[in-house]
């Protein structure tokens, strides 16, 4: 019997693999394999799922940036230049993205506009972001009207983000933009006592303005499915630079990131310790 080879494999099914492989080897490997896998790593279908190293420039070490200019033979790519060529792939199907640390307020805007099937996203802790692009969030978040699966890091900008005033009193802006939201990831952030959202995952560990035994917030939480708050006090941390970040695991970005067996669509992977529900 004479034995198949990857490359005669039918388009829609090398797609289906390759876009499971992650973007750095959709990047620098599987485009240099054959002609049928070149063609096939251009199809949107294998960008669906994004998620970027938190750092992309590193004056101390190689990164994936650096690795793309030397590969592509491209000198002084920016990082935005580089995110906004890697988020275009998808062509507007991406419905997974994990952005990087130092993310512009051009790149925000970009996204926006180019990514309106997102479910799952997620953003770098606020004290990465620029004042302008801080400013724009609440504007852009309302933009991704099918989110399911919201990463928000230890953003102090949360009020501003997901709360809006109307007529006087504070009405919840995430019930009106992102009415598929079920599951909020908000690990560090302040004062989430008057945060009331219908959810099936809501992750308030590390946060302040509320005690994580406090019966008002368990009650309001009854409700939810999957409630994490260990680590939540009341009062602010001992240390004025700790911080929530991001803690991806070197090994395996890629489409691991995005986990189909949680609630039956691309959601966060729970590589985010103790997010995995029974």
């Amino acid at each position: 019997m004479e034995e198949r080879r990857w490359e005669d494999l039918e388009f829609d099914c090398l797609v289906n693999v390759l876009g499971r492989v992650g973007m750095e080897s959709l990047l620098l490997d599987v485009p240099f394999v054959c002609r049928s896998w070149h063609e096939a790593s251009r199809s949107p279908s294998c960008w669906k799922h994004l998620v970027f190293p938190r750092d992309i420039y590193l004056t101390w070490d190689v990164t994936l940036l650096d690795k793309f200019e030397d590969y592509y033979e491209i000198h002084n790519c920016s990082e935005d230049a580089f995110i906004k060529f890697v988020v275009g792939r998808s062509h507007g199907n991406c419905t997974g993205l994990s952005l990087p640390n130092d993310c512009s307020e051009e790149v925000l805007k970009y996204i926006a506009d180019k990514c309106p099937a997102l479910i799952s996203l997620s953003l770098p802790a606020d004290h990465f972001l620029s004042s302008e692009s801080l400013s724009i969030l609440p504007t852009l978040i309302g933009k991704w009207e099918h989110l399911e699966n919201l990463w928000l890091g230890s953003s102090d900008c949360l009020p501003e983000c997901i709360i809006c005033n109307h007529s006087g009193r504070k009405a919840s802006a995430i019930v009106t933009y992102l009415p598929n939201i079920k599951s909020l990831i908000l690990r560090g952030h302040d004062d989430l006592k008057n945060l009331v959202i219908i959810l099936v995952h809501l992750d308030v560990r590390d946060c302040r303005g509320f005690i994580s035994d406090d019966e008002r917030v368990l009650e309001l939480a009854s409700n939810i499915k999957t409630f994490m708050c260990e680590g939540s006090m009341l009062d602010d941390y001992d240390d004025d630079h700790h911080y929530i970040v991001h803690d991806f695991d070197d090994d395996i970005y890629g489409h691991d990131f995005f986990d189909d067996d949680i609630y039956g669509h691309d959601y966060f992977d729970e590589r985010f310790d103790g997010y995995r529900s029974t």
